[in-house]
């Protein structure tokens, strides 16, 4: 059989170098996917409808390697902990895809369960329906920022010499951004269970 005389496209292939370009350079557009493909731009609408159609086709690639948690055997605090940790850890490799991810509807179905999940767990533990979208909106607060924090500059901050010393002594010794961006994750998410510990014994 002769080999084909173009390229064979299918839409994990046209996402899959979507992503690599967001990786690489914060960005990516239909003309440049499709030379990395070495095909036509019109071919690309063949598998893929539009800008909005390849993000959230990215976004399902990225989280479709999540581990599933079973939630139901598991203390709240720990099942929340954990899938707070797999949802971050789904992202840690893709930074730059944040920003688009944060400005469209979710309509994934695996991170929709994602979301199902916490919405579970938030319940067992005591919250009431209406504290519960908050909640897992910290902790897309605490996943998403901490991945953003992988593209931050060594240097965040550069006070002048002798002004804000309580800063100054604070930030004598951050470490790399990855380092930053863990121990500032791990910081807000136990505050954020021993908020929820809070409030439900509250009553709130």
């Amino acid at each position: 059989m002769p080999r084909p005389r173009s390229p064979l496209l299918s839409a994990e292939a046209i996402v899959r170098a979507a992503l690599a370009l967001v990786d690489a350079t914060g960005d990516f557009s239909f003309p440049r996917v499709a030379r990395e493909l070495g095909v036509s731009q019109a071919a690309l609408y063949n598998h893929i409808d539009n800008r909005e159609h390849i993000i959230e086709l990215m976004r399902g690639l990225v989280f479709s390697e999540i581990r599933h948690v079973d939630t139901r055997n598991l203390p709240w605090e720990e099942a929340l902990r954990t899938l707070a940790h797999e949802y971050r850890d789904c992202l840690v490799d893709h930074p730059r895809l944040v920003p688009f991810l944060v400005a469209q509807t979710v309509r994934d179905l695996g991170v929709m369960g994602i979301y199902e999940d916490m919405a579970q767990v938030l319940g067992r533990a005591g919250l009431d329906r209406a504290t519960i979208v908050p909640a897992i909106t910290t902790v897309d607060y605490l996943v998403l920022g901490s991945a953003l924090e992988l593209t931050a500059p060594e240097v965040v901050w550069s006070p002048p010499e002798g002004k804000f010393p309580a800063l100054t002594e604070a930030i004598g010794d951050l470490g790399p951004p990855a380092h930053r961006s863990d121990t500032a994750f791990a910081f807000g998410l136990e505050t954020l269970l021993a908020g929820i510990r809070k409030v439900t014994k509250a009553g709130f």
